[in-house]
């Protein structure tokens, strides 16, 4: 019966190390996106400057939220025109 819980233990263990790895990969890549959006945005030639400003407030202060509204709204509809 100890055995068991040890076997229990070791697998719990095990398997919120994994999740936290898994959890810090989504973090790692939402935040990678951001920081992509942030750079595409500043280095885009909008219509005017201040579209251009706007996004990028938009971007800073929504985070990966703000990232991947733009990611749709603005350079996947880029590579439709194309």
């Amino acid at each position: 019966m100890v055995m068991n819980a040890a076997v229990a233990g070791v697998v719990f263990v095990f398997g919120m190390v994994g999740a936290m790895f898994l959890f810090g990969g989504v973090i790692a890549a939402l935040v990678a996106l951001w920081i992509w959006m942030i750079i595409d945005c500043a280095k885009r030639k909008f219509k005017n400057d201040n579209e251009q400003v706007v996004w990028i407030l938009i971007l800073v202060f929504t985070g990966w939220l703000g990232a991947i509204i733009y990611y749709f709204a603005v350079k996947k509809q880029d590579k439709k025109k194309k």
